[in-house]
């Protein structure tokens, strides 16, 4: 972090770079029915994403180039990436294509549904069991045992289960949401 203060490197640009480790991970599991050994570097990039996107929000602060436009371009950016993934997984020829766009779906909903609460006034949500890293664990330990085993099905099971705990993490954060809307009305700090 310091390193990119000190050589003035934006905030935006490192959200940039996110989409762009997001894109290389979505080409590598793009290719990995013909060549199966990308499973194992897919992954790879898909925690590039995750920590460029963690540094973009500390670079933002530590520069004092923190804004609200920042927000925009901090969030955006990994909702770019999260498509781009699992699109890349829906084309791999190693699962169901239907599933792969589902996932992308429902990880753009779990997002969603989380800056609903700073939307409305509180907390922003990053609760549940499937939020973006766990995703990313989840569809790193599929891509690797897809790989061991030679089973394409794998990778069809774990979207279901990114699914299943995206659906679970809506769920967790809708209810912390109106729990914490119904205490401002009343008043009480949650």
């Amino acid at each position: 972090m310091s390193f990119c203060v000190r050589r003035g490197v934006h905030a935006d640009t490192i959200s940039y770079l996110s989409m762009l480790a997001a894109a290389i991970a979505a080409l590598l599991f793009r290719a990995s029915s013909a060549s199966r050994w990308l499973l194992l570097i897919a992954p790879l990039f898909c925690y590039v994403r995750l920590w460029l996107n963690m540094l973009d929000g500390m670079v933002a602060i530590a520069g004092r180039h923190a804004s609200p436009r920042g927000e925009i371009l901090n969030d955006l950016p990994d909702r770019v990436s999260d498509v781009l993934i699992f699109a890349g997984v829906a084309h791999s020829g190693l699962g169901n294509t239907t599933l792969g766009y589902w996932t992308a779906i429902f990880a753009l909903l779990t997002a969603y549904v989380g800056t609903l609460g700073q939307a409305v006034g509180v907390q922003r949500e990053f609760s549940g069991v499937m939020a973006k890293p766990w995703r990313m664990v989840v569809l790193h330990a599929g891509a690797w045992c897809t790989f061991a085993a030679d089973r394409p099905v794998i990778l069809d099971w774990t979207c279901l289960v990114i699914i299943a705990g995206c659906i679970e993490t809506i769920g967790i954060r809708l209810r912390r949401i109106l729990a914490a809307l119904h205490a401002k009305t009343r008043g009480v700090t949650p």
